[in-house]
């Protein structure tokens, strides 16, 4: 049987079906996507950042209400977190640093300026867990905070310079330099607390760097006090030691007839570092 005879024209392809494909115009579609699907992301974590914000400003508003109303007698004991208890132990570290310097004055026993160079070592322990018991427990205080803070002005600033006095670091202006060290690390501490909000965060909301040297760096002083008392070079109290390394200065003394001990420059840079603002230190 004969097949039936083609009528008509050939059938041709869509014009849109042939033509080439625009790779250009499909890159630059891919990228508006993608650009766009970016921006929604962002968007929705700086939403998520700012409900998390508002919800532990809120947290800490009803903790806040919830101390001011106790009128109980030992209502600031009851609000005590664990995380708080461990930032006293470095408060107590300090002051026992403090008591050990005073005896070894008293005594001349150097076992107690042991103890007082190894005190804030301690306290340092103790300031290191804090932050470490707060998340493990996911609790925190509104005293945490201020706590932290006072804490590291007694173990990492007075301690230290206390200690710097019993070994020989007498004179007027000796004892200017370990004012001037003390108050500037209780200065850059109220600093810290003040702007630590306005400091870049990183991904898990930890600051990205500290403004100016921490106090706690001041035990690399404690560790510099610990090698002279190895070495016999202070000046304890009844002419005890060898005398401090390199001694007064003495262009200042002959000019002026002031003394003042070369090493006391070294609790004066220290606190020029603690209060600068240009002064960045990456947090490990």
């Amino acid at each position: 049987m004969p097949a039936p005879p083609v009528t008509g024209a050939p059938a041709q392809a869509s014009s849109k079906a042939t033509a080439p494909v625009d790779s250009a115009s499909d890159s630059k579609t891919a990228n508006a996507l993608a650009a766009r699907r970016e921006s929604v992301t962002v968007a929705d974590q700086a939403t998520k950042s700012e409900v998390k914000k508002a919800a532990a400003a809120e947290e800490d508003g009803v903790k806040l209400r919830e101390f001011v109303e106790d009128d109980g007698h030992f209502s600031l004991v009851r609000n005590f977190r664990l995380a708080d208890v461990v930032t006293l132990g470095n408060g107590f570290c300090g002051a026992l640093s403090l008591f050990s310097a005073a005896q070894y004055m008293i005594t001349h026993d150097e076992k107690f300026l042991w103890r007082a160079l190894s005190y804030p070592v301690a306290g340092f322990i103790f300031d290191a867990l804090d932050g470490k018991v707060a998340r493990w427990r996911q609790e925190s205080s509104m005293l945490g905070q201020e706590l932290d803070s006072l804490a590291d002005s007694i173990s990492f600033g007075v301690a230290p310079a206390f200690t710097a006095f019993a070994l020989g670091l007498r004179t007027p202006l000796d004892q200017l330099a370990l004012l001037v060290f003390i108050c500037s690390g209780i200065a850059r501490l109220a600093r810290f607390n003040a702007t630590v909000a306005l400091v870049p965060k990183d991904k898990t909301g930890k600051s990205k760097y500290f403004e100016g040297l921490p106090i706690p760096s001041s035990l690399l002083m404690v560790a510099g006090m610990a090698i002279c008392v190895t070495r016999n070079r202070f000046e304890g109290p009844h002419g005890q030691g060898q005398g401090l390394p390199w001694g007064l200065i003495e262009p200042l003394k002959n000019a002026l007839g002031l003394e003042l001990h070369w090493v006391a420059l070294v609790p004066l840079g220290w606190a020029a570092a603690m209060i600068s603002k240009t002064l960045r230190i990456p947090k490990l």
